[in-house]
């Protein structure tokens, strides 16, 4: 039986079965659990297709009815393939089957991802998966009521005199289910938007400076999947950038930001309270860098937060500690040449300096350094401290 995995180290993927729970898997385990969830989301869409596929004529019905409703009198829909009438809604009560299971679908795929994620990252996920879902039928149902009737009203308007209108309907289909795909994936901008910033990869101050240029390239993205016509790229740009300034929204409670609301100083937080008070204006127009054995304790992943110390930050920051432990322990001058109590003390105090700052350069990943520190201790500690650095040396080793 494996050990379970420390504090601060993602987690090795779980088979989430009950037989296999709190174990780790090998590399074939996780293609076998992969395997299966793929046929049960194969299942699942093939069982919802039968219990739709009686009805797909019906189906097909309902999705042609905003163009129905829009064609002159006396004209209709047409077929010019032999098979399209048996195909055409053959593949639109595939696809809805695909729709419908949906839910189920992502399900299994989250069944099989939870296992290797941190708990915070279950919270977050959670939600943007369910409202994902959501998202994407609102964007359908937009399309579907909103959309469509004015498209084909407008075509319908253009249709020049003397041309029958009498639209194929395999064409037909491939045309609205490009609309669909089109709104259901734009609407979950705020979904994206958000997941951006929780990763760190922007801020909303950020985003909300590239404001003109997102107004741009939703119109852009409109007029590429849309048709060409501008009643169909406006219904698509407008609701994209409403639901781009819904994600700015939404993404101010997913992570602390950086700056204020129009990019001014940054909100000073605990760490940055001294004893004497709040920073400096100045200091508190940047993120300030965490060096030494602050960087345990800030985000090494938040931007501008952290950076390895150079050669010769380390060498200052170890004089000044060497600076600060004699000045606090100096010893007094003694009577006889004999070394002191005061003298060990301050000896051993030293070298438990040096030997917690190599296991901070340690957690850093500057193993290098930590290793110059350790060897130091080797020289000068006593029997304790020479074995303590010893083992750590050993474990840099493995």
């Amino acid at each position: 039986m494996t050990a379970p995995a420390p504090q601060g180290t993602p987690k090795q993927q779980t088979i989430s079965s009950p037989d296999g729970l709190g174990t780790e898997q090998p590399f074939i385990s996780h293609l076998v659990e992969l395997r299966d969830r793929l046929i049960r989301m194969l299942i699942a869409i093939l069982l919802v297709f039968l219990v739709l596929f009686p009805f797909a004529n019906d189906l097909y019905t309902f999705v042609a009815e905003p163009i129905r409703a829009q064609l002159p009198v006396g004209s209709q829909m047409i077929a010019t393939q032999v098979a399209s009438p048996f195909l055409t809604p053959f593949k639109l009560a595939l696809v809805v089957a695909v729709f419908v299971a949906m839910p189920y679908l992502l399900y299994q795929f989250w069944a099989f991802v939870a296992p290797g994620l941190y708990t915070h990252e279950k919270r977050l996920a959670l939600p943007l998966v369910a409202s994902s879902i959501v998202l994407f039928y609102l964007g359908m149902l937009f399309a579907y009521y909103a959309v469509f009737p004015l498209v084909f009203g407008f075509f319908s308007a253009v249709t020049p005199e003397g041309i029958a209108q009498m639209p194929d309907i395999e064409f037909y289909l491939a045309f609205v289910l490009k609309l669909f795909f089109a709104f259901g994936i734009a609407f979950e901008i705020p979904i994206a938007t958000i997941l951006l910033v929780a990763i760190g990869a922007t801020t909303p101050a950020a985003l909300r400076r590239k404001r003109p240029y997102v107004i741009v390239g939703v119109f852009v993205a409109g007029m590429l999947l849309t048709p060409p016509d501008v009643i169909s790229q406006t219904l698509l740009a407008l609701p994209m950038w409403l639901l781009f300034e819904a994600g700015i929204f939404f993404s101010r409670f997913v992570k602390p930001r950086l700056d204020d609301d129009e990019g001014g100083a940054a909100e000073v937080s605990d760490d940055d309270v001294g004893p004497s008070g709040p920073a400096a204006p100045a200091a508190a127009t940047q993120p300030p860098t965490l060096i030494g054995s602050e960087i345990d304790g800030g985000d090494r992943n938040e931007p501008g937060r952290y950076r390895p110390m150079t050669d010769e930050e380390m060498e200052a920051e170890l004089d000044a500690i060497e600076a600060e432990e004699f000045e606090a322990l100096a010893p007094k001058p003694a009577p006889t040449s004999a070394p002191s109590a005061t003298d060990d003390s301050a000896q051993v105090a030293l070298i438990e300096t040096l030997i917690r700052k190599a296991n901070q350069l340690r957690a850093s990943g500057q193993l290098a350094h930590a290793k110059q520190l350790l060897y130091r201790v080797l020289e000068e500690g006593n029997a304790d401290q020479r074995a303590v650095a010893r083992n750590i040396l050993v474990d840099l080793d493995r």
